[in-house]
């Protein structure tokens, strides 16, 4: 596991929204040399941290784990949940059709 590159993934969301390693330290409960240790990758942090991290943060465990899914893309996401959670049964069926067409031809053209 690369925890240097969960560091890095970490730090970069923490600085997007705004977070001082002080702030976010005292949120997640460990001390600010902890937090600028994981951020540099200097040591391994507990699942328990890490999940508080990821919910304090208001990202996926996986934006932290892997760099293919970025804080954007989580936050656009999340968006499209919230829209789809106002949906009647009906209208997802249709939104579910709509995307599978749109996502297989941007496949072929793409």
């Amino acid at each position: 596991m690369d925890y240097y590159a969960i560091g890095q993934r970490i730090r970069k969301i923490r600085k997007a929204q705004g977070f001082s390693q002080e702030t976010l330290a005292e949120q997640v409960g460990i001390s600010v040399t902890h937090m600028s240790h994981i951020e540099t990758g200097n040591t391994k942090l507990s699942l328990p941290v890490f999940v508080d991290l990821a919910e304090i943060l208001d990202v996926r465990t996986d934006d932290l784990l892997y760099d293919g899914i970025s804080a954007e893309r989580s936050s656009t996401i999340d968006e499209i949940v919230q829209i789809l959670n106002t949906c009647t049964a009906q209208q997802l069926k249709i939104i579910k059709n709509i995307l599978k067409t749109t996502k297989i031809s941007l496949e072929q053209y793409l």
